[in-house]
């Protein structure tokens, strides 16, 4: 009824440990899906720029763009083109639940510096978004 499988699977079924597909720390791939929630924040925060600057998301872009970089051990993140259209509520809503996101990776990794961060974009963004 159903069709065998063809090929070798990626997971290992034994006690032993495989060397033919890479692996990565608990701590790597938090790394990794922290910098990615930070890198869309910071997309965000730069569109969020281009419709309403201010000092507060310049510097905020600026911390974020560091702790981008530190994550991904020097990488500099890429920035986002603002198209300088777009509804800032809704903007100001992403930014918040990506900020979200990312407090709660940070606080797994126990990430003081990154939830800190997070926590005050937060803030920063909903007080936004309702005023």
């Amino acid at each position: 009824m159903y069709e065998p499988i063809r090929t070798k699977s990626v997971h290992s079924t034994m006690a032993g440990t495989t060397t033919d597909f890479p692996h990565r720390s608990r701590e790597e791939e938090l790394d990794i899906q922290l910098a990615g929630h930070l890198s869309a924040l910071l997309a965000v925060t730069d569109e969020l720029r281009s419709l309403t600057p201010t000092e507060d998301l310049d510097a905020a872009a600026e911390r974020l763009a560091e702790q981008v970089t530190r994550l991904r051990g020097g990488g500099t993140p890429v920035r986002a083109v603002a198209s300088g259209a777009g509804d800032v509520a809704a903007l100001h809503e992403r930014a918040h639940a990506l900020a979200g996101r990312a407090l709660v990776v940070a606080a797994s990794r126990a990430d003081t510096a990154v939830a800190i961060l997070a926590a005050e974009r937060m803030d920063a963004h909903a007080l936004s978004s309702v005023g």
